[in-house]
């Protein structure tokens, strides 16, 4: 079943012969519950796809749809309801709180939402990335390893339909890499989590269960076309043929 999909999409920068086409027409198909790597070199539209992915942008056109639903519809207030609820986000700088310690990271965007803290959950998923020692320790106090184990946490804590990983492990010796990104492997089979991961980094592709390959703002490779004309986009002509 289908979990994410884009239609046509398009971000497009300046006009003319200064026009930069960060994406020019991707169509992208991502199952519940796979775990998708997308490299490509700097400067490829990698980043800027899972910008439009998690709604953090606006394309220039094109349609993307979570669960089935097309958040570019959505207006800002409701777009960052639906964000907060339904797609996690992990970034190459952690982004934690430098005032609050590991646990109260981890479930502030849940705490920010008005909802009360699954426990027994959120104590499973620090079990698995190896926390429980350290949820009273501020960032300042983990290593870069911990620091991102704590920002994984925070993203799967309000147990979000997709999670979004932006180079997380660019900061990290190749130890601790393969140390974070296998534990991102096993909290997203554990906690079924769909996982898109954008990397450079070819060697951390290959845990993943699919490599996309984008160059030039185009997928070039690593989808089958066909999916895309096979399953219908809702709203327009009919549901999924899943």
């Amino acid at each position: 079943m289908a979990v994410l999909r884009t239609r046509n999409l398009k971000k497009y920068y300046g006009s003319g012969e200064n026009q930069v086409k960060a994406l020019d027409g991707v169509n992208l198909f991502v199952e519940r519950g796979e775990f998708v790597a997308v490299v490509g070199t700097s400067g490829s539209g990698k980043s800027t796809l899972l910008h439009m992915l998690g709604g953090l942008d606006i394309p220039t056109s094109g349609e993307v749809y979570v669960d089935d639903k097309n958040i570019g519809k959505l207006k800002n207030d409701a777009l960052c309801v639906f964000r907060r609820r339904k797609i996690g986000f992990v970034f190459q700088s952690y982004n934690l709180v430098p005032v609050l310690n590991a646990y109260e990271n981890i479930v502030l965007p849940i705490e920010l939402d008005g909802n009360t803290v699954d426990r027994a959950y959120v104590d499973r998923v620090i079990d698995v990335l190896g926390l429980k020692d350290r949820l009273q320790s501020l960032p300042s106090q983990l290593s870069g390893g911990q620091q991102q184990r704590v920002a994984i946490a925070r993203a799967l804590a309000a147990k979000p339909s997709i999670l979004l990983a932006d180079e997380p492990t660019g900061n990290l010796d190749s130890r601790t890499s393969q140390d974070v990104l296998g534990l991102l492997k096993v909290t997203g089979e554990k906690f079924a989590q769909t996982i898109i991961m954008i990397t450079h980094n070819e060697e951390i592709a290959q845990l993943a269960d699919r490599i996309i390959r984008i160059e030039d703002g185009k997928i070039s490779e690593g989808y089958e076309p066909d999916d895309i004309g096979r399953r219908k986009i809702p709203g327009e002509g009919g549901e999924a043929d899943e």
